[in-house]
């Protein structure tokens, strides 16, 4: 039984080793090898001498890890396109911000011209509160939803101008009434005979206003006769002098 398996075991010494060749990088081209579902058994089982199998698995993974070679010309040209690229990222990069504040700074002007075209449609209305209220009528349930209109609308971003004493400014103050006086140093407003109103930074309508001019006062009179100019050399004389003699 002994001498048996001593046999065996000697078969199993002598039998040659066999290497199969499963690499998928040539290892004599660098290039990666075809890899085709009709491929026959003999070339799977391609045998390789055991002295050299080693070798060329290193060689083979060396070149794997290495990748393909890119040094020389072929670097400065890579180079030159991811420059060219980046640059180009850059510029849409920058074209969408510019797009993305212009959408926004449209979108805020039509809100606001919106909301300015409804309030400027409450104008006429604001002036018949105003009327109203001057004249005592303006009272009880009525004056409550009046200050409560007046108050959202003022909270919304109108706001009503012109008042007496004003400095006239013509682009805000359209003046229908002018006047003169020495109590003003310029050309201000004395009389607000519609108020203006304007909606953020937009006027929604002039005020109509009287305007009243500086005057200079009149010089005053003074108490002394002016002394006559002598005639011909002498002095003219005078009446009363002239009768009591």
């Amino acid at each position: 039984m002994t001498e048996r398996q001593s046999e065996r075991a000697d078969e199993r010494e002598q039998e040659p080793l066999v290497v199969r060749d499963r690499r998928k990088i040539d290892p004599e081209t660098g290039e990666l090898r075809a890899q085709d579902g009709a491929q026959t058994v003999e070339e799977e089982a391609q045998e390789v001498p055991a002295d050299t199998a080693a070798p060329a698995q290193a060689d083979a993974a060396g070149a794997a890890a290495a990748g393909p070679d890119v040094t020389g010309p072929d670097v400065s040209e890579l180079e030159k396109q991811l420059e060219e690229r980046t640059a180009d990222l850059q510029r849409v990069q920058a074209e969408y911000a510019n797009y993305r504040r212009r959408v926004e700074r449209e979108r805020e002007a039509m809100t606001e011209g919106g909301k300015a075209a409804v309030v400027g449609d409450l104008l006429p209305l604001l002036d018949d509160l105003e009327r109203a209220d001057a004249h005592g009528d303006l009272t009880g349930a009525f004056k409550a939803v009046a200050d409560k209109l007046i108050g959202t609308l003022e909270k919304a971003g109108l706001e009503p101008f012109a008042a007496e004493g004003d400095e006239f400014d013509p682009t805000v103050h359209e003046a229908v009434q002018h006047d003169t006086s020495p109590e003003v140093d310029g050309p201000t407003v004395t009389t607000v005979l519609r108020r203006g109103y304007r909606f953020g930074d937009r006027v929604l309508r002039a005020a109509l206003v009287g305007v009243t001019d500086h005057e200079p006062a009149p010089a005053e009179a003074s108490e002394e006769q002016p002394i006559d100019q002598p005639v011909n050399g002498e002095l003219p004389v005078d009446k009363a002098d002239e009768n009591e003699r």
